[in-house]
């Protein structure tokens, strides 16, 4: 039995085959999952599970180098934006319109996994980076500039 981490077999093997760049898309309840797109479907009831629980158990085991939420979420749901800042310090964030989360965010995700949250605007695409220190940290290995502060 695994010891620890995610356990849902489907998002640990998801987690598993993302690289760089790839696109991770967590959303609440009530979020229009593509019928073409992998989806992990985690919502049991309301707000089971919630959406940060789900993104900070993903954060523990992905390398996410940006963040992407609706062009609402810093003004509608600050609350949210504040912890989406704490809890991924260190990745770019960026706004899309609400429209585009929902329709070509979404086709573009290598997955979307179904939260049972009932959090408005909670719809948020993580990024996948690499673990700059590791990669490049090697001696005579050229840091590329955009991840020289993070070795």
């Amino acid at each position: 039995m695994k010891r620890s981490g995610i356990l849902n077999a489907q998002l640990s093997e998801v987690l598993a085959t993302l690289g760089h760049t790839d696109l991770l898309l967590v959303v609440d309840a009530g979020f229009p999952v593509p019928r073409d797109v992998h989806r992990i479907d985690l919502a049991l009831a309301e707000n089971l599970p919630d959406l940060r629980t789900v993104l900070g158990l993903i954060a523990d085991e992905l390398v996410v180098e940006g963040v992407v939420r609706a062009e609402d979420v810093p003004s509608h749901n600050p609350r949210l934006d504040s912890w989406l800042h704490e809890s991924f310090a260190g990745a770019e964030f960026t706004t899309r319109p609400h429209t585009e989360v929902l329709g070509d965010l979404a086709r573009d995700a290598k997955a979307v996994v179904r939260t049972g949250a009932f959090e408005p605007w909670g719809n948020i695409g993580l990024y996948c980076g690499v673990d700059a220190p590791r990669w490049f940290g090697g001696e005579g290995v050229v840091v590329p500039e955009q991840y020289a502060s993070k070795v």
